[in-house]
């Protein structure tokens, strides 16, 4: 029915989690009453898209199912000069938490619109009020990898049907942290793990997706220059 100028593929993002920002990158290149196809699975799209663009004047066109995806069009309005503002203000963003102390050893945290517990910096009783920071650390980077992963096959339309990353870390001297000892470091000194994912996608497809989460994750790069991490892609059949 439509015959775009470009294509983009935002997956299962929505529109406030940087499907918006794919979108004015793709845009930008074409001229003004050329058409964009934007491709995506998440169900909120189809209603926030034709909202956003009678906010900031492109044409939405319509929509059409496609391959496992959704299929919308847009016509480019003209005056379009707010791309690099955006990609600069995204660049800029600076997130931000809020933590309450709490009664005995935790402390409440506060994150836009969530709220949880945080216990004791490291502890390894089997059985805990709350997690210890050292838990959300190694969870902070499970969760990066994990949905980073399902991000990047979102993308690119392969199909993920179950995952599951198992990470276990160690301190170089829990005792020095407790004050038990004083030598030693309180660091967390190795991170090993294993992400099992099964696909009905191509091996190698599915190796060049995990090098590429790895390298865009923003905890696993911000920890792989000061942590021994050993994490191993496993592709269950």
């Amino acid at each position: 029915m439509w015959s775009p100028q470009a294509v983009c593929d935002g997956g299962d993002l929505d529109c406030g989690s940087g499907l918006l920002l794919i979108i004015k990158k793709a845009m930008d290149p074409i001229a003004a009453g050329e058409i964009l196809e934007v491709r995506s699975r998440e169900r909120t799209v189809a209603e926030d898209l034709p909202a956003w663009c009678r906010m900031v004047n492109h044409e939405f066109l319509g929509s059409e199912p496609g391959e496992n995806t959704m299929c919308y069009f847009l016509r480019k309005g003209s005056n379009q000069e707010e791309l690099k503002q955006d990609l600069e203000a995204a660049k800029g963003y600076q997130w931000s938490v809020r933590v309450q102390g709490e009664k005995g050893l935790s402390a409440k945290v506060h994150t836009r619109n969530h709220t949880f517990q945080v216990g004791q910096p490291a502890d390894f009783s089997p059985k805990v009020d709350a997690p210890s920071a050292v838990d959300y650390l190694l969870a902070s980077l499970a969760g990066s990898i994990t949905v980073g992963f399902k991000a990047q096959a979102s993308k690119r339309n392969v199909t993920i049907d179950n995952d599951e990353l198992t990470l276990k870390g160690s301190l170089e001297n829990v005792l020095y942290h407790m004050e038990l000892e004083d030598e030693g470091s309180p660091r967390m000194n190795n991170i090993q793990g294993t992400y099992y994912v099964s696909s009905p996608d191509d091996e190698e497809l599915l190796e060049e997706l995990w090098e590429n989460t790895l390298k865009r994750s923003p905890i696993y790069q911000t920890l792989k220059d000061t942590v021994e991490i050993e994490l191993k892609l496993s592709i269950v059949f």
